[in-house]
């Protein structure tokens, strides 16, 4: 096996083109260009199934709730809400429960 790899790297090495003989074509240009232009469709594509996705989450299509309507920009709480868990979000829920001392005792 070595010696599979050694002549090889021997016969790789001997086939070395002249510098003048290489030069940069066409061919390859074009090739990478359509490349770019590849990746730039397939970004323009996801962006696209990406945006009809959160559309359709929005929707309630995949068995969610429904987004609610966002509110307005600058506004803390709904036109003519007096609701005060409308300002504070922590309004209205349940306190944290604390945790029981540790009394040194095995509960039942």
């Amino acid at each position: 096996m070595n010696a599979l790899v050694v002549s090889f790297l021997v016969l790789a090495t001997e086939q070395v083109p002249e510098p003048k003989d290489v030069k940069a074509g066409w061919t390859a240009f074009v090739v990478f260009i359509l490349l770019g232009v590849a990746v730039a469709l397939l970004g323009w594509s996801l962006a696209r199934q990406l945006r009809k996705a959160q559309a359709a989450k929005d929707a309630g299509v995949y068995g969610d709730q429904p987004a609610a309507p966002a509110a307005p920009a600058g506004s803390a709480a709904p036109a003519g809400s007096t609701d005060p868990s409308d300002l504070d979000p922590s309004a209205g829920q349940a306190p944290d429960p604390q945790p029981e001392p540790d009394t040194g005792q095995a509960r039942d």
